[in-house]
């Protein structure tokens, strides 16, 4: 929690006129984090600092740790997400958490106890196979519940161009595209030769042996002659998504795309 001592000089400061608000805004944005048990300490002002809250990585944890840190968030009636969690440990979760919703495929819980605020422009998630869909949705679902727009396009790798010529428009209308491909990780380069706007190329780890768990999807994105594209980690679909909302917030500020 923040500290007491620490909180009462800065509200001093500013009501002695040492400090302006702003100043002290600036400071509390660093000041108020919470113990969980020995296990965790929560990082409540991170959306302050970034725009962005904090999000549980749950595959390593146990499910009685992602019920604690649920409540914790609870309580401050602030939106809980958690990401990796496989779906036979759901009803547990959903039993002592009402409210809360899962997507299988992205296998993400969330908890929110109202709608999330629409954030400005167009995200276009564009997923080359449907094996690479479980990537490509934690991107999409984590954008949603952040309020951005999402449109999906599935199923559109090189192995048949034609399908992915006929999504052009789609693809043009998109302020940002997140571009999801395993195998040869061929899909982002060619899109990033078609369309203006920034792509944002997620490897995944789908492929026979010699894609070495995504490593040659993700060697293949990075060595691109195609440019105009950044690369996150292999199936790293929540990374893209903070990256994506990321350039659509600026690009608001900069009287890019308003309409949300």
């Amino acid at each position: 929690m923040i500290d007491s001592q620490a909180l009462q000089r800065l509200l001093e400061e500013v009501a002695a006129g040492a400090i302006a608000p702003q100043q002290a805004l600036d400071q509390l944005r660093y000041l108020d984090t919470e113990a969980i048990g020995d296990f965790a300490r929560i990082d409540h002002h991170r959306q302050l600092r970034t725009g962005f809250p904090e999000v549980i990585w749950g595959q390593d944890k146990t499910t009685e740790q992602i019920l604690t840190l649920f409540r914790a968030y609870a309580a401050r009636n602030q939106a809980a997400i958690a990401t990796r969690i496989e779906p036979d440990r759901v009803p547990r979760l959903q039993a002592q958490l009402p409210g809360l919703t899962y997507d299988p495929i992205a296998r993400i819980a969330a908890l929110q106890s109202q709608p999330p605020q629409p954030q400005p422009g167009r995200l276009g998630v564009v997923c080359a196979g449907t094996s690479d869909l479980p990537v490509a949705e934690e991107a999409a679902v984590i954008a949603e519940l952040w309020g951005f727009r999402v449109d999906r396009i599935r199923d559109v790798g090189v192995a048949g161009l034609h399908r992915l010529l006929a999504e052009r428009s789609r693809l043009d209308q998109a302020d940002v595209l997140i571009v999801v491909a395993g195998m040869e990780g061929a899909l982002p380069s060619v899109i990033a030769g078609l369309v203006a706007c920034p792509i944002i190329a997620v490897p995944t780890s789908v492929g026979y042996g010699a894609s070495f768990q995504g490593l040659a999807a993700l060697l293949s994105m990075l060595n691109s002659c195609a440019p105009g594209m950044g690369v996150v980690n292999i199936d790293n679909g929540f990374g893209a998504a903070q990256l994506a909302g990321r350039i659509l917030r600026r690009l608001h500020r900069w009287g890019g795309s308003d309409n949300p």
